[in-house]
């Protein structure tokens, strides 16, 4: 701790609490809303600078405060955003710039204190203009702005011009997760349907009818919000105005009050007949599958995805009396298995059991049989459940060692191309006929211009297979193993996921049967979670403003044009990056559409259409009042991941660092020059984004020294696909100390809410001795447990005869369920944790030091330590205070130059993507 005073001794570190409130010119201005406060909410004192009003921090576990949009629970409420103070705070260090390392932004504080609050606060999307914190459970009020778990801008106010952004080096953008879950107590998304001649576009730019088009000459124009032209309105849509100018049916109609509604699309917007969607099981049947014990958990993993947990089979031969398929209605399924053969298999519901048909051709592989490989799930439970019994023990004494993964992926696109559809594939590294890989991997490739070419694939095969796959409605959710920690090379198989949508579940150092309950519980996700499939998205902007890229896992043959998805679920997220083509009105609004056209699993076409508005000054002051932490830090960790492929990894940590501190640089000689030049400061809103590139840079993606391929392309492909809350988690974990619960944390709280402890930065320096601790990065959780741990918190968490950690079951993924209070209360905390998060599942992994190797893990995920090949958040926050004081002397140029400017002057172009 001396050592961290000593650094700090020689800066300030100041939050920089910002911003008065902006008025309420976005609300004024809606088409079709008049959001009236009464006087009592409007004459509520603020809360105080960086407080959320209150310091505590329980959160809750699945009872939230919900509100009908214009309820006077959800509009009549203080907010607490951290902007209600005067852009030049007052500073916090002491007159010789010291700063106890305490008071440095805390990342864990700030979402407890933001948590605490929307426990009985909703969020609504016209009146408040700061959306919270990713990481934070809240309930959104759809008043015509979309909400911040659909769409988020990285600038909820606008500058009018290019230079005025560039000040503030912050990027202007637009993370968009279309499908987003909903939460308990917010509306479901409401599907309107226009019959053959579709939803009200403007025949100008083609944007979707929404609440921000006003209606003008009584009701028969309406004005794009988005281009400004006039559209004459069809006599179907007609409505007169009331003496207010908006349409007398406006309350009738979702689509002129709500950010986001779904349309029915008219046959016009089909390419074919749409279907239930179609999910056809791949499974690897290949010795090392069958010996390591993958095969079986996914087995049992596909069963309890279809028809649920229950392990009741009809009896007696009877058939159950409730349908049992856990699938959307009309959703059917069928099943394939490969070695150095492909295998189909007819289940039909009038067999007894299973039929396998082979096919050897794995040069031109085709489908071999033309009925029963698509049933009910319902129907043919009895065929099913048989036939995923009994393929362990049938593939055990057929010893493959080389699967033929390509030629299997090619054979389930035959199946599939005809309506469209998800397959689900089980895999090792593929090694037999077309599509074989072999070790690219090489230590000597560290750090050098030709490191970048294993982190793509540049196989024909596995790149024809993904365009065809996009082009058919067709994508491919991988589940791979690794039970040595071998090499797979996800570079190549990962890239057809990547191109059609999919998700690539990855397990580093499989053990059975340690890991077979987060493979149950992530295929069970993967095929309950709502999708679509056969999918194109656009994305329209105000004019003066043109998109200049998009980030994420999918295929746009041409820059401009629409971005297609062989399928889309509700965990994938895409960045959006604008540019200026001309200048703003300030007088006018800025707005942003989102239309994602797609087949649901039910076998609905739709047109998902989001809504986003912004207000829009002059100056770049107002930008920063409003800027989303989260938004901006999830759009450069996008585009960053988007360069791993062409750009050098040295170079792109550099950019970072540069981006950084450009941002802060920005802030610091434009909006707080009236602060000593020794001080540090932070926007108010900002706050905590420094440890968020931090945790970047030391992220699996992106970070210095040794990193297997194999993590290090999953990793930059999830970033690319992550939403908000999941790479808020990723970059910064959840650490809860188990061992000073308190009696009341982890039971609902007189209101019904869970009450959560306090959660822990993430520094060894705040790890107690004999403590046990949860640590959750919404990847993977772990228990870390002290060498000095008390026997009595182990026996009250494992029961009796379990007082030492010896005594523990290492490979043990979840609690018993006990009488004690602690056991309750760690079982309830992390469930609450499993409800919050995003696409993998929650199981518990025993971290005990000294004795098991996931304590490296829970070393790598303490990012303010100095770690992960880079220094502490203390050193972290010292280099940038260094670099922007020489941008305020006009030396940090030179000084780059002098250190290595060649690496950042090849990256001009870049920086165009920033």
């Amino acid at each position: 701790m001396d050592t961290v005073n000593s650094q700090m001794s020689r800066m300030g570190v100041e939050d920089d609490p910002q911003s008065a409130a902006r008025g309420h010119k976005k609300k004024h201005r809606h088409a079709y809303h008049n959001l009236n406060q009464d006087s009592s909410a409007a004459g509520a004192p603020p809360p105080q600078a960086g407080q959320w009003n209150n310091n505590a921090a329980p959160t809750q576990m699945s009872q939230y405060a919900s509100a009908q949009p214009g309820s006077p629970q959800g509009l009549n409420q203080s907010m607490p955003q951290r902007n209600m103070t005067p852009l030049n705070g007052a500073p916090i260090s002491s007159a010789q710039g010291k700063v106890d390392p305490e008071q440095v932004p805390s990342v864990s504080l700030a979402r407890d204190a933001a948590a605490q609050y929307y426990l009985d606060h909703v969020y609504p999307t016209m009146e408040h203009h700061l959306p919270p914190p990713s990481s934070v459970p809240f309930v959104a009020v759809d008043q015509g702005n979309a909400s911040p778990k659909i769409a988020r801008l990285t600038l909820n106010h606008i500058p009018s011009t290019a230079e005025a952004l560039n000040s503030t080096a912050l990027p202007l953008g637009l993370i968009i997760q279309p499908l987003a879950p909903r939460q308990d107590g917010e509306l479901e998304i409401p599907v309107i349907d226009f019959g053959e001649t579709g939803p009200p576009r403007c025949r100008r730019c083609r944007a979707y009818i929404n609440p921000f088009m006003v209606f003008r000459a009584g009701g028969n124009k309406f004005i794009c919000n988005m281009c400004t032209f006039p559209n004459d309105v069809s006599p179907e849509y007609f409505s007169p105005l009331s003496p207010q100018g908006a349409r007398v049916d406006r309350d009738q109609r979702p689509e002129l009050a709500l950010g986001t509604v779904e349309f029915a699309a008219p046959k016009e917007y089909w390419t074919r007949e749409p279907v239930p969607q179609r999910w056809l099981f791949l499974i690897d049947v290949s010795m090392e599958a069958v010996s390591k014990g993958f095969l079986h958990a996914f087995c049992d993993g596909a069963r309890q995805a279809i028809y649920g947990d229950s392990d009741a089979v009809e009896q007696d031969g009877e058939e159950p009396a409730a349908p049992t398929s856990r699938l959307p209605p009309g959703a059917s399924v069928g099943f394939a298995t490969f070695d150095k053969e492909v295998h189909f298999y007819n289940i039909s519901a009038e067999l007894s059991q299973a039929q396998m048909v082979v096919m050897p051709d794995i040069d031109e592989p085709f489908v071999p049989i033309s009925r029963g490989l698509f049933v009910d799930p319902s129907a043919s439970r009895h065929v099913i459940t048989s036939l995923l019994g009994s393929l362990p023990n049938m593939f055990s004494r057929v010893k493959h060692p080389e699967p033929a993964l390509l030629p299997a992926l090619n054979a389930a696109l035959d199946a599939l191309k005809s309506t469209g559809g998800r397959a689900v594939c089980l895999s090792s590294l593929p090694t037999w006929g077309p599509g074989r890989l072999f070790m690219r991997e090489r230590p000597e490739l560290r750090d050098t211009e030709a490191e970048k070419a294993v982190f793509k694939t540049e196989h024909p095969g596995f790149i024809s297979t993904a365009a065809k796959m996009t082009e058919n409605g067709v994508g491919v959710d991988f589940f791979l193993a690794a039970p040595q920690g071998g090499y797979l090379d996800l570079a190549a198989i990962g890239h057809v996921s990547e191109k059609t949508g999919g998700e690539v579940y990855y397990y580093p150092n499989y053990h059975n049967p340690r890991d077979n309950l987060k493979l149950a519980k992530e295929l069970a996700h993967a095929v309950q979670r709502e999708s679509g499939f056969q999918a194109l998205m656009k994305v329209r902007c105000s004019n003066g403003l043109q998109v200049s890229g998009y980030f994420g896992n999918f295929k746009q043959n041409s820059f401009g044009a629409d971005l297609e998805f062989g399928v889309v679920d509700s965990d994938k997220a895409f960045g959006v990056s604008f540019s200026y083509d001309g200048k703003l009105d300030s007088k006018l609004d800025a707005h942003f559409q989102s239309a994602l056209l797609y087949t649901t699993a039910s076998g609905q076409r739709r047109i998902r259409c989001t809504n986003v508005v912004a207000s829009v000054s002059d100056g770049p002051a107002e930008s920063m009042k409003l800027v989303d932490q989260d938004a901006v830090t999830c759009l450069l960790a996008k585009q960053a991941a988007s360069q791993i492929p062409d750009r050098q990894l040295k170079d792109i940590r550099s950019r970072i660092q540069e981006k950084t501190i450009d941002i802060l640089a920005g802030y610091r000689k434009s909006f707080s020059s009236n602060h000593p030049p020794g001080q540090l400061v932070l926007p108010e809103n900002l706050k905590e984004f420094s440890m968020y590139m931090l945790g970047l840079l030391k992220s699996r993606a992106f970070k210095a020294g040794i990193e297997p391929t194999d993590r290090r392309v999953h990793d930059m492909r999830l970033v690319k696909s992550m939403g908000v809350l999941e790479l808020s988690l990723y970059l910064y974990p959840r650490i809860i100390a188990v061992h000073s619960l308190s009696e009341a944390d982890g039971f609902p709280n007189e209101n019904g809410h869970l009450r959560m402890p306090p959660s822990v930065r993430a520094s060894y320096s705040r790890i107690e001795e004999g403590g046990a601790y949860i640590v959750d990065c919404g990847q993977i959780c772990l228990l870390w447990l002290h060498a000095q741990v008390s026997p009595n918190l182990l026996e009250d968490l494992f029961g009796e005869g379990h007082a030492s950690l010896q005594g523990l079951d290492p490979f043990s993924t979840t609690l018993p369920v006990l009488e004690t209070h602690l056991n309750a209360q760690v079982r309830n905390i992390v469930q609450y944790l499993e409800d919050t998060r995003g696409s993998k599942a929650m199981t518990l992994q025993l971290a005990r030091q000294g004795l098991d190797g996931a304590e490296y893990e829970f070393a790598r995920l303490l990012y303010e330590d100095r770690n992960n090949e880079a220094q502490s958040y203390v050193d972290w926050l010292v280099q940038v205070h260094r670099h922007i004081q020489l941008e305020l002397q006009g030396q940090r140029k030179k000084e780059d130059t002098s250190e290595g400017g060649g690496a950042l002057a090849s990256l001009q172009s870049f920086n165009k993507l920033w």
